[in-house]
């Protein structure tokens, strides 16, 4: 457990300075990057991202779940670490107003990052908590969504529970994420820089399929995107709600 809050605080620090920076810990000049296209909001390029471009500018995400999160109108959908609150507004264009868009983090000066990106949207609120015990009720969401983020959880297989458990029967699962390769040496996975950098935290395709499947999900899709160090790449991760 010491070793989880250890994790925790360092992520929160990391990204409550990135907040105030409004600049990724992901950017050029850090540990794991080493390309702009790699993480941020270059990676909207092709995405329609009308009234959020102001919220990706300060995105520390590795994909662009939205592309792949087929929204509806109506839908109530949960963004993970949602940060400065980009995904949350190009999901709340899409839902409309019969829908929802909540987005969860732990930081608070992310929080209000996007509270500040996000005023005058009616159908999006910003809450806080951890990933690992999401202060939502049992099956009120449709879709949960999250960019770069689970692979920061020091437990893994709690914050995936936690996002089935908030998830109706057959709702959906669409996530950017990064994945260690297989051969990901011990030194990269204890550097601490790297963990908050996206890398050392992450898992491997198959402990991620293996940990979805254990915790409640079904129908899992990996689709690898691009690769963001010599150990991990990105990749786009759906499921569906068993």
């Amino acid at each position: 457990m010491t070793r989880h809050l250890e994790i925790r605080e360092v992520v929160r620090d990391r990204y409550a300075a990135a907040a105030l920076n409004a600049s990724s810990p992901c950017a050029p000049t850090g540990s794991c990057c080493g390309e702009e296209a790699i993480f941020g909001s270059g990676l909207y390029a092709a995405e329609d991202v009308a009234g959020a471009a102001a919220a990706l500018e300060a995105s520390l995400g590795c994909g662009v779940p939205t592309a792949v999160a087929d929204l509806h109108p109506g839908e109530v959908v949960l963004d993970l670490g949602s940060g400065a609150g980009g995904d949350v507004l190009i999901a709340a264009g899409r839902v409309g107003p019969t829908g929802r868009v909540i987005g969860l983090d732990m930081t608070d000066e992310m929080l209000e990052l996007a509270r500040r990106n996000a005023a005058g949207v009616s159908n999006v609120e910003f809450v806080q908590g951890y990933i690992e015990e999401i202060p939502l009720a049992d099956a009120s969401v449709d879709v949960v969504l999250s960019n770069c983020v689970i692979n920061l959880s020091a437990d893994k297989a709690a914050a995936l529970a936690e996002a089935a458990r908030v998830t109706r029967h057959g709702g959906r699962f669409a996530v950017s994420d990064v994945l260690a390769d297989e051969d990901m040496d011990e030194e990269t996975r204890a550097d601490m820089a790297a963990w908050t950098g996206c890398i050392a935290g992450a898992l491997t395709e198959r402990e991620y399929r293996d940990l979805l499947a254990r915790t409640g999900w079904v129908r899992v899709e990996v689709r690898p995107t691009h690769r963001v160090h010599a150990h991990a790449t990105a990749a786009i991760i759906r499921a569906v709600r068993a």
